[in-house]
């Protein structure tokens, strides 16, 4: 005998109610969890402030600081070439400067502010193969495209360098009797870059020590 009149048993009607009664409490939690994630809630932003990695993407790297970004690095230039297209440096010069090992020839190369311009000057000296002896020192300066010859110095042994803006050019000074790899003493020369030309500024000169480095090596003592 049926209890009610849609024809439903009293089981059937019991487990319709527990599903609308289920179905209830579902949408009231659902409520509650949408209710906590809007402005007026706590919700999720109860755990701390977002991170700008996951509210904008990954964040942009900083700017280096201006000591960190390196240097412009100056335009090489064919030494060799300049060098031998160069009507003021001597034949003999010339004729000295050839590779010592494959293309490899003897020339050291620097790259600096000698004479105020807008570029790199170049420092050329011209060396021999064995004794890496200067036999010729010159500066070039760049001028309308190119590179003009503002200081040469060809009296060997000879050495020129940049330091803190002014030519440093060294000469090394032998006695008779000296040989090569041991010069007498050296006169330092500091030139500055005045009027369109280098004028000397400065003029020292250093005797080296003839004990240094010449004392007699001592006789092993005999065994027992």
């Amino acid at each position: 005998m049926r209890g009610l009149t849609d024809g439903r048993t009293p089981g059937e009607t019991r487990r319709t109610t527990q599903a609308a009664s289920t179905a209830v409490a579902v949408f009231v939690a659902l409520g509650v969890s949408l209710s906590g994630c809007g402005t007026g809630g706590t919700g999720a932003r109860d755990e701390g402030p977002a991170h700008a990695d996951a509210v904008g993407g990954p964040a942009s790297s900083p700017e280096p600081a201006a000591k960190d970004v390196p240097s412009k690095v100056p335009d090489r230039v064919d030494a060799v070439r300049l060098v031998k297209a160069d009507p003021k440096v001597s034949p003999e010069v010339k004729r000295s400067l050839k590779p010592c090992v494959a293309d490899e020839y003897p020339l050291d190369v620097s790259y600096g502010k000698l004479t105020g311009g807008s570029a790199d000057d170049v420092v050329v000296n011209v060396l021999t193969c064995g004794d890496a002896v200067g036999v010729g020192s010159y500066v070039y300066r760049e001028k309308d495209g190119g590179y003009q010859n503002v200081f040469k110095a060809e009296a060997p042994p000879v050495y020129a360098e940049i330091d803190r803006g002014d030519l440093v050019v060294t000469k090394q000074v032998y006695d008779k009797g000296d040989p090569v790899s041991s010069p007498s003493g050296e006169n330092v020369t500091t030139y500055r870059w005045s009027s369109n030309r280098f004028t000397e500024e400065y003029r020292t000169h250093n005797d080296y020590s003839k004990a240094a480095g010449n004392a007699p090596t001592p006789a092993p003592e005999p065994d027992g």
